[in-house]
């Protein structure tokens, strides 16, 4: 027991800094690169370009941290779920007390996560309706170019090349593009919507059918084919697209996405055109064809018109059968004139005798009527008389004694009305030598206080009026001096 102080005091001491940055260099020099497997957890990307996410297994997490200047160097685009394998080199993190793994590459952990993930993204893109048959277009017949999308260092495009050459020659442009590692993907979708891109009538002719193609390889060489930004610029072009990616046995999504998927990228050649010697020797064949058919109904045609020939009656027969019924029909014209003729002869013959019987009763028609009139002539004149003598009992009905009477009644209520009115008129006070006065204005006055000293009056007299001036003298007041 006396002997733990002097153990303790032969103990190094270190400070914080110290003892991280012991760790740190322990760390790094026990571990200087490691592949690390796990499921990426907690991802996440800051403003600055720098990605933080953990590894995780059963039974442990790891963190790790991608500087930004490595993140577009990474190989794979990392999210949450997906098992990799990251390759980089263990550090610490002194102000946490934290080690992390300093991430330089990743790459999917084995087959069966690669394939997880690419059923994955082709069970969403299919739900979207981008792998849909109706979405499907024909390819040209004979296409004016074709546009091809591939590596130019592979063997690919010699053999699209030397397939189009030997069945029929069309020009052949090449958008260049890497197929496989990073940034493939990117370049690949880019060089797709670039040919749709391209105007119709431009300087560089836009193809009629495009080829997307590359040799074989792993499932993870082909993965930019699976990529998501391809598979929907494939789906997206307005030009027909052919996919000829990876062995016959290899399947990517953007076969899916395509309008045809070939096996090889010969194949694909050998779809977007037809072979020259085929199509001449189809063209032949047709061509004996239409001739035979061709021959066939002119045959058929001379043998109905000699059929009709001999069932047509003879061109002197059918003038003689004419001219006899032009005979036929003149005589019986001339028999028919005559006959005509007296048919219609015994028709006045009738209608004359009719005549003479008329004019013997018109004697009697006319006493007849002689008789009638008289009749009628008497009718009205008793008819006459009658309406008279009826007209002069009216007539008398209406004297003139009780409409006299009642006028010299009104006469002499008039008269009493007039006295009545000529008495009350203040024409008959004028007569009896009174005057009305008036001012300039034409008002009456009625009262002397109305008047106004020199003003000018109007006296109207029964026989008419005269102008008269007020004395300046007379009082506003009162009763006027005598």
């Amino acid at each position: 027991m006396n002997d733990a102080p002097a153990l303790i005091a032969n103990v190094p001491e270190y400070t914080v800094s110290e003892l991280s940055g012991a760790v740190k260099r322990a760390l790094e020099g026990a571990f200087g690169r490691v592949r690390v497997r796990g499921e990426i957890t907690e991802f996440k990307r800051y403003p600055s370009g720098h990605i933080y996410f953990c590894l995780k297994d059963e039974g442990a997490k790891l963190k790790a941290v991608v500087w930004r200047m490595q993140a577009p160097r990474l190989g794979m685009a990392a999210e949450n779920g997906v098992e990799v394998i990251a390759t980089g080199r263990l550090s610490s993190y002194a102000e946490r007390s934290e080690y992390q793994l300093v991430v330089e590459l990743l790459e999917y952990a084995g087959i069966g996560a690669l394939l997880a993930r690419i059923e994955l993204l082709r069970q969403r893109l299919a739900a979207e309706g981008l792998f849909d048959a109706a979405r499907k277009r024909r390819l040209p017949l004979l296409p004016r170019a074709i546009g091809v999308v591939t590596s130019e260092q592979c063997a690919v495009l010699q053999d699209i090349r030397t397939t189009v050459a030997r069945r029929f020659p069309r020009p052949i442009l090449l958008w260049p593009v890497p197929v496989q590692g990073e940034g493939a993907a990117a370049r690949i979708a880019a060089a797709i919507r670039g040919f749709g891109a391209l105007p119709v009538s431009g300087p560089v002719p836009r193809p009629d059918v495009l080829i997307v193609a590359r040799g074989g390889g792993s499932l993870e060489d082909l993965m930019a084919f699976n990529d998501e930004e391809v598979v929907r610029a494939a789906a997206a072009s307005p030009i027909p697209l052919i996919s000829a990616v990876g062995h016959e046995t290899d399947t990517t999504l953007i076969d899916h996405a395509a309008d045809r998927r070939a096996p090889t990228p010969t194949a694909a050649a050998e779809l977007a055109v037809p072979a020259r010697a085929e199509l001449i020797a189809d063209l032949q064949h047709k061509r004996a064809r239409l001739s035979g058919a061709l021959n066939r109904i002119v045959q058929e045609w001379r043998l109905r018109l000699g059929r009709a020939e001999r069932g047509l009656p003879g061109i002197p027969a059918l003038l003689g059968n004419a001219r006899q019924r032009l005979d036929d029909r003149a005589a019986r014209l001339a028999m028919a004139l005559p006959n005509l003729l007296a048919a219609k002869r015994a028709a006045l013959l009738r209608v004359e005798r009719t005549l003479s019987d008329v004019r013997l009763l018109i004697p009697a028609r006319r006493a007849v009527l002689g008789f009638l009139a008289a009749q009628l002539r008497s009718a009205l004149r008793h008819a006459v008389a009658v309406q008279r003598s009826r007209a002069a009992q009216v007539f008398a009905r209406f004297s003139d004694a009780p409409l006299s009477a009642r006028l010299r009644e009104g006469r002499a209520r008039l008269e009493g009305l007039s006295a009545r009115l000529e008495s009350v008129s203040h024409e008959a006070v004028l007569a009896r030598g009174y005057a009305l006065v008036f001012d300039a204005a034409g008002r009456a006055l009625t009262r002397a206080e109305q008047v106004r000293p020199s003003a000018r009056l109007r006296l109207r007299f029964a026989d008419g009026e005269v102008g008269a001036r007020a004395d300046a003298n007379t009082p506003a007041q009162g009763k006027l001096p005598l």
